[in-house]
């Protein structure tokens, strides 16, 4: 017998088949909800159990030194939280409406506070805030209605730079603001909204600053804030793509990451007086991220090799790695050095174990954990494991001239018999990467539907190599979309999975490639879900926020280009909407500042007009994702009876 559901929802699965096909329009909290049925409770209640699985980023060190500040979700929405040493309580210091993820602590340890930065209902036009740990008072630094971020300290820990679109919507200009009073002052108008400021130098003179042009392609300068001068370093014919940079002490250069030359990105050391750019490290994998010590000895940096990281430790004087500890496989974030340049703080998760905070000695090359988050009364041992594995696409590997093969990251349910249904997860970006972390709802879907959920990395997905992340740009969009029919054909193959029972699921560009796949291979699927996703690119391109429009189309395609916007409405889904009978599920946030609101509510109108059945959920209070925790509770419980219904039938 095939194993599809666990025992605990076998009689939620009665009920669910007695449920109404469709029901009609009403409003659920924030959530408006059209044609979904009631929800069974106990379904309700066994995904509320996966939504208390807790998991804790680290912020940053708290201007002491002594503890960290993190920001995990205990309530509504995350917040931030302090804890004082490893083990230790978890004191919440912010109480805010809308979700806290960041903090960035003031570097003079006598203010004793962080920035951080928050929006209204997922709008993204982010105000910043400084929070005082002795008053307990929240002071907003920003005009609070701009989009404002990219908040650096200055050295004395009584300034911030910033970036705000206040002058026009379309631009990211950098503003120096005084904590102690006074308005921010604007020292330097930008076009376009790519630029931030990568890093401030000790002695207040100069910044380090980037112009982001696509994921393959920026251009870095140094701003002079006496002169008000803005000179490019490095200029070059090549198209060359940064990333992090920091400047030394002394000023004299600055550390960068760099695909200058490489197919992948590596370690860059730029020295100001002779204008030389030289190699520091370079692997067969992107670095990630980097920091360097305060006596500037040490680089640390981690290498993401296939979606798993690497924690790597650098002499600056030989060049030559140090030992690094062995970690647990799976995914390392947010890393920051102590200010004594000992302690390495960072977030680490594995597909079974999710985020918590961890400790490096370099010293003593050593690992202590600070968090322990929550499991939802759910056993550890009973999460599904990930299984990397490669599929061969339509075509070859300019490079090797052989049959290109693609990532794909597998979640088997556990003691599964038989054939089992598939979910098809497809990431956005559409230079994202899907990496083998912790996700409850994966886990759910392995655990009590008994659905395998593969996770591809398709073309287009960074993490491989520049000329990977290319494969899609501008008419060869539907290149990706073959690379899934090219897992369907993996997937009919393997003995364990049910080629009969399959559904895609995508969100933001993934939400288009999930519609995009419906279109092309319709009749291999049972369903799709679409959340926020694109449904016409020249509609999207003219009606996402106006800061985002240019650097969508170094991807997309410039749709003011008559040829490509025929091209572009040729592949959009909503123009190939007949090709789509099978039920689909779309959710959207009404505030959504990327992919508007509009491209969810044409493309739930064209479906129903051809008659295709169509589950319809909005909210209210939300964004470019889901943050609430009321709304994750009722949108992803409806998924689970949408895939009830129409996969595991």
């Amino acid at each position: 017998m095939n194993r599809t559901i666990s025992p605990f929802l076998i009689t939620t699965l009665c009920v669910t088949m007695l449920c109404a096909q469709t029901a009609p329009q009403k409003s659920i909290g924030n959530l408006v909800t059209d044609q979904v049925p009631e929800l069974p409770a106990a379904l309700q209640e066994r995904w509320e159990q996966y939504q208390n699985v807790r998991s804790t980023t680290f912020a940053d060190w708290d201007s002491k030194g002594e503890g960290i500040y993190i920001s995990t979700q205990l309530g509504e929405v995350a917040q931030i939280h302090h804890v004082a040493k490893a083990g230790a309580y978890r004191q919440q210091l912010t109480f805010a409406k809308e979700p806290l993820t960041s903090a960035s602590a003031c570097p003079n340890p006598v203010r004793s506070g962080f920035l951080y930065s928050k929006d209204m209902g997922g709008n993204e036009n982010y105000q910043i805030y400084f929070f005082d740990n002795q008053s307990f008072k929240h002071q907003l630094l920003t005009d609070g209605k701009s989009r404002n971020g990219n908040a650096k300290w200055n050295a004395k820990g009584d300034k911030i730079a910033f970036t705000s679109n206040k002058r026009t919507a379309g631009s990211l200009d950098f503003y120096v603001k005084t904590l102690d009073g006074g308005a921010p002052e604007l020292i330097l108008e930008n076009k376009g909204g790519g630029w931030s400021i990568l890093d401030w130098s000790e002695d207040e003179s100069k910044m380090l600053v980037m112009n982001y042009l696509s994921i393959n392609e920026s251009k870095l300068y140094v701003f002079d804030l006496k002169d008000k001068k803005l000179e490019q370093l490095h200029p070059s014919e090549k198209q060359i793509a940064y990333k992090r940079a920091k400047l030394t002490r002394n000023g004299n250069g600055f550390y960068v990451l760099s695909d200058e030359d490489s197919e992948f990105t590596g370690l860059r050391f730029y020295d100001f007086k002779s204008k030389n750019m030289s190699k520091i490290a370079d692997l067969n994998w992107d670095i990630e991220d980097f920091e360097l010590s305060p006596d500037e000895k040490n680089l640390v940096f981690t290498s993401n090799e296939g979606g798993y990281y690497k924690i790597n430790v650098l002499d600056t004087r030989t060049l030559k790695q140090k030992p690094a500890p062995t970690l647990p496989s799976g995914v390392i974030s947010n890393m920051t050095l102590h200010k004594k340049g000992r302690l390495l703080a960072f977030t680490l998760t594995t597909p079974t174990a999710t985020k918590d905070v961890y400790v490096l000695n370099l010293d003593k090359n050593s690992v202590e954990r600070w968090t322990f988050s929550e499991n939802g009364g759910l056993p550890a041992n009973g999460f599904a494991e990930c299984i990397l594995r490669q599929f061969p696409t339509f075509d070859k590997d300019e490079r090797t001239g052989e049959t290109r093969k693609i990532p794909v990251l597998v979640y088997m349910p556990k003691n599964a018999t038989g054939k089992v249904p598939v979910v098809i997860q497809i990431h956005g970006g559409p230079e994202g990467q899907s990496f083998p972390d912790f996700n409850a709802w994966r886990q759910f879907l392995a655990n009590e539907l008994g659905v395998a959920v593969l996770v591809p990395n398709v073309r287009g997905s960074s993490g491989y190599g520049k000329t990977f992340v290319k494969l899609d740009n501008g008419v060869l969009r539907e290149h990706s979309v073959q690379d899934i029919g090219a897992l369907l054909d993996w997937a009919s193959k393997q003995s364990v999975l049910d080629s009969t029972r399959m559904a895609v699921l995508g969100q933001s560009y993934g939400g288009y490639m999930s519609l995009a796949t419906m279109t092309h291979f319709n009749n291999r699927l049972k369903c799709g879900i679409d959340l926020y996703g694109i449904s016409n690119f020249v509609s999207f391109l003219k009606n996402t926020s106006s800061y985002r429009a240019d650097l969508r189309r170094v991807e997309y395609g410039d749709e003011r280009d008559p040829q490509m916007s025929a091209f572009l409405q040729k592949i959009s889904p909503l123009t190939n909407i007949k090709q789509i009978t099978k039920p689909m599920f779309i959710f959207q946030g009404a505030n959504d500042p990327r992919v508007p609101l509009s491209e969810s509510e044409q493309m739930v109108a064209a479906l129903r007009e051809n008659g295709v059945s169509t589950w319809y959920v909005m909210a209210k209070d939300e964004g470019h994702g889901i943050y609430k925790r009321t709304n994750r509770d009722y949108v992803f419980a409806a998924i689970a009876l949408f895939l009830k219904q129409n996969l595991l039938k």
